[in-house]
């Protein structure tokens, strides 16, 4: 790429994406993020950040390193068996960037399990977390194949991005824009992981996303393999080798929303309806996450207590 190339793309508000450094032994380590070969873009299609907030998030993700996983704290750990999947919540953005409601449901009756968000028009990028991880890298696998959550698209006038982040997290990109960060772009159906510019082609078999539509996210522990499903269906395999080592990951369920128009959608986390890839109501987050290493698979001994927690080395949730 040329720099006057170079300059317009930032001008568009992308600019070149991070280089991924080599590990010393190459032998010991597991596998890494390595680009597909699918068509490369340089620029969005259809909307683009400003230059100010993409140096913004580069500079926020340099004062800022990765969070290390952590124990849940006893009233989250309270809150899983009390109501399993429900459990998982959207953290309300506290920037002013973000103009809509987040109803997390409630703990009884027909809005248990469903978190319905609806923005406003002048809702500018925000990127909507889980509160607590689908991916927690102190806790087990248990044999299952990986974790998975569903986004019903309600009303898409704006832009909507689903994926993956670890924290902390610039909450005025979207999914997939900066570092640790994946996310399938709906108004484009391109796919991004770390990824300023364009994105990337993802597949033939997702061309335009409709309200109505559900997409799902997924990630398998084997082989570090992100995948989307499209109103019931898989699709192809978006990324392998991200977030691996898994030990040293808490990743969150991470949404992207930006106007210029309104938008509206459902996030099911397995508390609510079954979803609608049918696999993936055997790959649910609270199947993973809360379970300790090593345990006989009892649910007294799959959480710890607030004193084990409180005792053991390794960080806790406040």
């Amino acid at each position: 790429m040329s720099w006057l190339k170079s300059l317009s793309s930032k001008a568009k508000g992308k600019g070149k994406a991070r280089e991924h450094s080599s590990p010393q032994n190459p032998a010991d380590a597991p596998p890494e993020w390595e680009p597909a070969p699918e068509q490369v873009h340089a620029e969005g299609l259809y909307s683009d950040a400003s230059t100010a907030d993409y140096e913004a998030a580069e500079a926020f993700c340099l004062r800022h390193p990765q969070e290390a996983p952590r124990m849940l704290s006893s009233d989250a750990i309270d809150r899983i068996r009390r109501l399993g999947c429900g459990a998982w919540q959207l953290a309300v953005p506290t920037t002013p960037r973000f103009r809509g409601v987040i109803h997390n449901g409630g703990e009884k009756g027909p809005a248990m399990g469903v978190i319905k968000v609806v923005t406003e028009p002048d809702c500018q990028d925000v990127c909507i977390l889980s509160d607590l991880p689908i991916l927690a890298g102190l806790y087990d696998t248990r044999g299952r194949h990986g974790v998975y959550y569903e986004v019903k698209i309600i009303r898409m006038h704006g832009v909507i991005a689903v994926g993956t982040a670890c924290r902390p997290y610039p909450d005025w990109r979207l999914p997939g824009w900066n570092r640790l960060s994946a996310g399938l772009h709906l108004d484009d159906c391109r796919k991004f992981f770390e990824d300023p510019d364009g994105g990337r082609t993802y597949t033939p078999e997702l061309s335009t996303v409709s309200p109505g539509d559900t997409v799902g996210v997924g990630y398998t522990w084997d082989l570090g393999t992100l995948f989307f499903t499209h109103n019931g269906r898989r699709l192809p395999d978006a990324f392998s080798g991200i977030y691996l080592p898994r030990e040293i990951h808490d990743v969150y369920a991470a949404i992207g929303v930006a106007g210029p128009g309104a938008c509206a959608f459902e996030v099911n986390f397995g508390g609510g309806t079954d979803f609608e890839w049918k696999e993936g109501n055997n790959w649910k987050v609270e199947g993973h996450v809360g379970m300790m290493p090593g345990g006989p698979g009892g649910a007294d001994d799959e959480l710890p207590s607030y004193s084990d927690a409180r005792n053991d080395r390794r960080v806790v949730y406040q």
